[in-house]
């Protein structure tokens, strides 16, 4: 399962660098040529593609290593590492394009019309809609931020290269303004996807906790073993697209030793088979409890 997701996630990489590679090229003659901000902007954000498919490459490589004596748990929080540049780097693109769409906006549009923009629009809304549907079918087989990173891109892609469209097909009635205003809108709706990866990277490598569905899940498992009196705590820890759990039950102390230590291991087998759970560790704590004397 390990194996399939990291080739997987590979191909996404690879097919993401070789893509975006063509398409960063032909828009960026074409628009540099026809002297389009839309499409320099969507050149730029290209660009911005290749490197983020590169990083999902060296990222899934690094987090497919299984653990060792120096990394316990495996190397699982690379993907959200490597999803961090990812995130940081579509935030510098996007202020670069913004100062760019501005400046242009303030001195007025050179754009010239030309059917070959209308073309590279058309060939590159095609490209990235079918990389978007392969990473997300990707994606929903097995959770992955890197995969989850590119799945947007490739759809927010998609969005921005359809208003770069519009903004050449409008340019056929004078209308060259609207140029500038869609390489603005392109870089806003970048850096703010950007910002998104960023956080939901941070949170994880900042410990965030198990999601509501699994820890309910944990507990409708616990709860189906009577002999536990409590739950003295449930805790967790990311790492990579899992979580580490820990769990302290309490029990009857006067239960052996070879009786508690079966109960904990039971849990253990049942949760870590969860689809968000790498490994579970349950800690027995005996309490005193009063037995009716007949």
């Amino acid at each position: 399962m390990n194996e399939e997701r990291f080739n997987l996630t590979k191909k996404a990489g690879i097919y993401g660098i070789t893509g975006n590679l063509f398409l960063l090229i032909i828009k960026g003659i074409v628009g540099f040529i026809f002297r389009s901000q839309s499409m320099i902007a969507d050149s730029f954000n290209s660009a911005g593609d290749i490197f983020a498919s590169l990083m999902t490459f060296i990222g899934n490589k690094i987090s497919s290593v299984p653990n060792d004596e120096d990394h316990n748990f495996g190397h699982g929080k690379a993907e959200y590492i490597f999803s961090m540049f990812i995130g940081v780097s579509m935030v510098f693109v996007a202020t670069k394009l913004f100062y760019d769409s501005v400046h242009t906006l303030i001195l007025g549009s050179t754009l010239e019309f030309s059917w070959l923009l209308i073309i590279v629009c058309v060939l590159t809304i095609i490209t990235k809609l079918a990389l978007f549907i392969y990473t997300k079918r990707a994606n929903e087989k097995y959770n992955n931020i890197l995969l989850e990173s590119n799945m947007k891109d490739h759809k927010n892609d998609c969005i921005v290269t359809t208003f770069t469209l519009i903004s050449i097909i409008l340019s056929l009635f004078g209308i060259y303004w609207f140029d500038s205003v869609v390489g603005i809108g392109i870089s806003i709706w970048i850096g703010f996807t950007g910002i998104s990866i960023f956080l939901e990277s941070y949170n994880v490598l900042m410990d965030v906790s198990v999601d509501e569905k699994t820890k309910d899940l944990i507990l409708d498992i616990i709860h189906t073993h009577k002999e536990i009196y409590k739950i003295d705590n449930i805790s967790s820890s990311p790492v990579g697209a899992q979580h580490i759990i820990f769990i302290t039950v309490c029990l009857d102390g006067n239960m052996t030793t070879f009786e508690s230590h079966s109960l904990a291991n039971s849990i253990e087998e049942t949760v870590t088979k969860l689809e968000n759970v790498y490994k579970t560790i349950v800690h027995v704590e005996p309490i005193k409890i009063e037995h009716n004397k007949s």
